[in-house]
């Protein structure tokens, strides 16, 4: 069974308003496409076909931009968090609230991507979601050196690609992970919940591993940056 994948778009973009007052973020445009369509891309090239993107703000804007996926080979499921429970769910609920699609049998894994973040040479390997999944791990993550705007950082990365909280925490979760459902254990659909406690608990347990991410990535924060990308 092919991977199954969750594209995370429903934030309101606070930083890079004006821009996002009539455009979501994952729909502004980076080297002439959105830039959603970049993880589209990657996904459906990786062997992805069923792709469900998260929406609040604008959420109606999504499915004129995109249509149903099939000009990408993928078939694309709307979770609309806006139109089904008032407003954006977080993180972790946008994913709890997917889970019957991303994994219908309960116990699969399943890519997670933020639609606002360009990283056009991730590949979302199907080898590394299989290696994950013999693993016994609850979530496998990407990690950047810290940028400028998280210089605390997120984990500390140990021999065996293990993560803590202990000691220097020098990498930043860069967004790109493969998760279980387990990571959300008890964790109702329609809770606004952010996805970090849930990461740091896995960790804390010995069951969160990940490795450097060293290809090109941008988290776009401002219309100057984004501006810079092209």
């Amino acid at each position: 069974m092919s991977a199954r994948a969750l594209i995370l778009a429903a934030g309101r973009g606070e930083r890079m308003r004006p821009l996002t007052d009539t455009t979501p973020k994952p729909l502004l445009p980076v080297r002439g496409r959105p830039m959603i369509e970049w993880h589209l891309l990657a996904l459906a090239k990786a062997g992805v076909r069923e792709v469900v993107i998260n929406t609040a703000w604008l959420e109606e804007q999504f499915p004129a931009a995109l249509g149903d996926g099939s000009r990408w080979g993928l078939v694309i499921r709307w979770s609309a968090e806006g139109a089904a429970w008032g407003g954006a769910l977080e993180t972790a609920g946008g994913i709890a609230t997917a889970l019957p699609w991303l994994a219908p049998n309960g116990d699969e894994a399943f890519w997670v991507v933020s639609g606002d973040i360009v990283a056009p040479d991730f590949g979302f390997d199907d080898a590394e979601r299989r290696r994950f999944e013999d693993s016994g791990d609850l979530g496998h993550l990407w990690l950047v050196p810290n940028p400028d705007f998280n210089t605390r950082g997120d984990f500390a990365l140990g021999p065996g690609g293990r993560l803590s909280r202990d000691g220097e925490r020098a990498w930043t979760y860069a967004n790109l992970a493969l998760l279980r459902p387990a990571i959300l254990a008890g964790l109702e659909a329609g809770t606004r919940a952010p996805l970090g406690p849930h990461l740091f608990a896995a960790a804390a347990a010995g069951r969160l591993s990940g490795e450097p991410w060293r290809g090109e990535w941008h988290n776009v924060g401002t219309p100057q940056q984004l501006a810079a990308l092209d």
